[in-house]
């Protein structure tokens, strides 16, 4: 077993794209993320896995704080930004010219995107080259009632198609 039979496994697993903000006092950080889960309603907690070499997963344990944007079907761009696929100016950064919101934790949120969750890190575990962050939603928005997600599967995007399956 080696890191390419999982890569190649796990490109059939079917998973939204999301982007993970945060910022402190020095600046703002974000990447995008298809390692996201609810964790629990009660207390109401999500957990994300950042690579441990990103910007992002070095300020987040600091600021104590993040939010999670879930992309929508039309928004392919914003992952592909967050992903570091488009090249940025010198003096840029990834959140330029975006339409931004803020919640209670006041980090950056994507206000374009179908639903967000502002959270207060409670917990991050060593997950080898990954950081496991769980967080406290204290809040969460959704701005596009009835939006389709964006999809990842087999190494590119997609989206929601609904099926009208007769029952035997």
């Amino acid at each position: 077993m080696d890191a390419n039979n999982l890569r190649e496994t796990m490109r059939l697993w079917a998973s939204g794209v999301s982007v993970v903000t945060t910022a402190d006092a020095v600046c703002r950080a974000g990447m995008t993320v298809s390692a996201f889960n609810s964790l629990s309603l009660t207390p109401p907690a999500i957990l994300v896995c950042l690579q441990k070499d990103t910007r992002t997963a070095e300020v987040i344990p600091g600021a104590g704080v993040f939010a999670v944007s879930i992309l929508g079907a039309d928004q392919a761009y914003l992952s592909d930004r967050f992903a570091g696929r488009v090249p940025l100016g010198d003096t840029e950064d990834r959140f330029d010219g975006l339409n931004l919101t803020t919640g209670v934790t006041g980090v950056p949120i994507l206000a374009d995107a179908i639903a967000w969750l502002d959270c207060k890190v409670r917990e991050i575990h060593d997950g080898s080259t990954h950081w496991i962050v769980i967080g406290e939603v204290v809040a969460t928005g959704v701005p596009t009632d009835g939006a389709s997600p964006l999809l990842y599967f087999n190494r590119s995007y997609h989206t929601l198609q609904t099926q009208n399956v007769a029952s035997p």
